[in-house]
């Protein structure tokens, strides 16, 4: 029995297969990208057929590239592995033979046949086994605590109880429509969520990621905190690509957390750095990320103007973290690179600038309003022509493979947890637990909107625990959404907020995935480092909290509000920033080290009274501090 428990609780090991089975797994997963790009740009064909034809192939592809528990066969797939492989694709062929008959048919009112059911079970299992080798027993668990409750929830008392849903109702619901394993958030996966992570690929595999590191150190290499800095810059950079916090820490990780370990910062510090800025990555425009495309489908607003409203909370965030770093620093004595250490900014930008041009291309598409779908696609070809002019950036047809699949590879873990979700908001449909839910944040809240985005808050962050953020937002949004939409907050105020949470659960303890990712490369406690890192990036569990009661930070409204809105946001952050370090210029004692801290969460709060209260404690917290005063002293009149 002990040697079956890492299998069932464990996710499994990634496979580095080679030889023959190795070039036929890369040249399959090249023509999936190769078949989402011609179905998604250049032909219109059926999106059922589509789904079906795209999960079949992603799920033979996961069983052969990930291992059944995190010490199975990483050399080759395994006996079962094969068998999965092959009803996978079994699987695919049925519903895409079937596919016209299920389309046409009426749910609920033509029974399923006998070979529908077994299609449909065999899927399920599969994605239920899919999702648990890639993401782990938290997102298993949930999916079968809502196939359980599906299925047998109806003797529950009470309100959780509802009328009975039949095996065959379930399926018929759960795999032949979309508003279960097809429903939105495999749709997002299986179109341009695919596309921005093959940009953020053929970006890293043409020399951007190396380029915007390069960046980073020719700007902020050789201040105080220099390597901290570069940490939060390219990883902010290489984030907004790649939308994945523990991809993030990763690859910008690798190099910046061993570079800050070298020049004197503490094995916890370096991680804790590198997640709070991966992290952030997934939260700064223009491509943020899945869960912002999950959102756009989910609620209908344009991507573009989420993207918008997202400038300026992204900003405070990592005006936060540089800020902490830099005061950090400066408490601990820690310098900067050498000048030899650092490339010449002007080198740099004459190597890669051109590197620039796919994000002014992205954020100008997005801007004039085209479709997600198009912004990808012609931002890949522009990384595509700008890799042309120099040979060294140069990718020949051999590259151009090679990415292609690797996008693949990487987006299977995010379709299987994306089917998953959609296992789960097709439970939450077909037994009302929605309303129930909301009915219990009511009884809960009350009339107090607050309280009631705290208790979201949380439980974007529990859900998120273990989970990539696609499944974490999508799962909050339907369980508090309605909720917080019922206490009179726009929806982009309300999915925004959903949003953010669910992104910082990569890092809340005590299940931190990014923590735990950074762990491996720093030698170091993961709860130490997520730990450092929600203190560094505090801003961000406070920022949509003023965000709800004020649209301003999400630049909506008039523009004046909006200005001084963001102006003294800035201020408050800063305050924050010295709260947390307790230090300014020097060490601040505990009183003014508090007033900064209240005067800062002031500012924030959208409201003229507060800030005016703000800056008398601001005072206060000055007189209160010797070398502040003193300072203040001596500026000229």
């Amino acid at each position: 029995m002990n040697h079956l428990l890492p299998i069932i609780t464990g996710t499994g090991a990634k496979r580095s297969l080679t030889g023959k089975l190795g070039m036929a797994v890369h040249g399959s997963a090249a023509i999936v990208a190769l078949g989402v790009i011609y179905t998604t740009t250049v032909v219109y064909v059926d999106l059922y057929a589509m789904m079906v034809v795209f999960l079949s192939a992603m799920l033979a592809l996961l069983f052969l590239t990930v291992s059944a528990g995190p010490n199975g066969r990483v050399e080759r797939p395994s006996f079962v592995d094969w068998c999965l492989v092959i009803a996978s694709l079994v699987v695919g062929i049925y519903f895409l033979a079937e596919n016209q008959r299920i389309v046409e048919r009426i749910t609920l009112l033509y029974p399923l046949e006998m070979p529908d059911l077994v299609a449909a079970s065999v899927l399920l299992v599969l994605t239920i086994e899919a999702t648990r080798r890639t993401v782990g027993f938290g997102l298993t668990s949930v999916v079968l605590a809502f196939v359980f409750y599906n299925l047998w929830g109806h003797g529950l008392p009470g309100t959780l109880g509802f009328r009975e849903v039949s095996y065959n109702h379930f399926l018929d619901i759960m795999m032949f429509t979309s508003d279960g394993l097809f429903g939105v958030p495999l749709r997002v996966a299986a179109t341009y969520a695919f596309l921005f992570v093959m940009f953020g690929t053929f970006l890293s595999k043409a020399g951007g990621a190396e380029f915007f590191y390069n960046l980073a150190s020719a700007v902020a290499g050789r201040r105080t905190g220099g390597p901290a800095k570069i940490a939060v810059i390219s990883s902010a950079l290489y984030g907004t690509m790649s939308g994945s916090p523990t991809s993030d820490v990763v690859t910008t990780g690798s190099v910046t957390i061993p570079i800050m370990q070298r020049l004197g910062y503490s094995k916890a510090l370096s991680g804790s750095v590198e997640v709070a800025a991966s992290t952030g990555g997934s939260l700064l425009p223009p491509v943020m990320g899945s869960a912002a495309f999950i959102m756009a489908e989910y609620t209908g607003i344009e991507y573009r103007d989420i993207a918008i409203a997202g400038i300026i909370p992204a900003l405070l965030y990592f005006l936060c973290v540089y800020a902490q770093v830099h005061l950090r620093s400066q408490k601990l004595g820690l310098r900067g690179l050498t000048k030899e250490e650092t490339p010449p900014l002007k080198g740099t930008l004459k190597n890669g600038g051109l590197f620039i041009l796919p994000l002014i291309a992205l954020s100008s598409a997005l801007l004039m309003g085209y479709s997600p779908t198009y912004v990808a696609a012609v931002s890949t070809v522009v990384v595509l022509m700008v890799s042309m002019v120099r040979r060294s950036t140069r990718m020949g047809p051999m590259a151009i493979w090679n990415a292609l699949a690797v996008t693949t590879l990487r987006m299977v873990s995010v379709v299987a947890a994306c089917a998953a979700a959609g296992l789960v908001i097709g439970g939450i449909s077909m037994t009302g637990l929605g309303g129930k839910f909301a009915d219990l944040v009511y009884l809960m809240a009350g009339d107090t909107a607050f309280l009631a985005l705290i208790i979201s808050a949380v439980l974007a962050i529990i859900l998120g625990m273990g989970m990539p953020t696609p499944s974490a937002f999508i799962l909050a949004a339907v369980l508090v959404g309605p909720t917080l939409l019922g206490l009179n907050f726009s929806v982009l105020q309300t999915n925004m907020f959903i949003l953010y949470f669910a992104v910082l659960s990569a890092m809340t303890p005590p299940v931190a995935v990014a923590a735990f990712a950074a762990s491996a490369i720093a030698d170091a406690k993961p709860l130490e480092i997520a730990t450092g890192a929600v203190r560094l990036a505090i801003t961000a569990f406070i920022v949509p909290f003023a965000f709800v009661y004020g649209e301003g930070l999400l630049m909506v409204g008039d523009p004046i509000e909006i200005i001084v809105t963001c102006a003294t946001a800035v201020i408050g952050v800063l305050l924050l920033s010295i709260a947390v370090e307790g230090y300014w210029r020097g060490r601040v004692n505990v009183f003014p080290r508090l007033g900064f801290g209240v005067a800062g969460l002031l500012f924030i709060t959208p409201n003229g009274w507060a800030v005016a209260l703000a800056v008398i404690i601001v005072a206060m917290a000055i007189i209160g501090t010797p070398h502040l005063r003193l300072h203040s002293q001596k500026l000229p009149a």
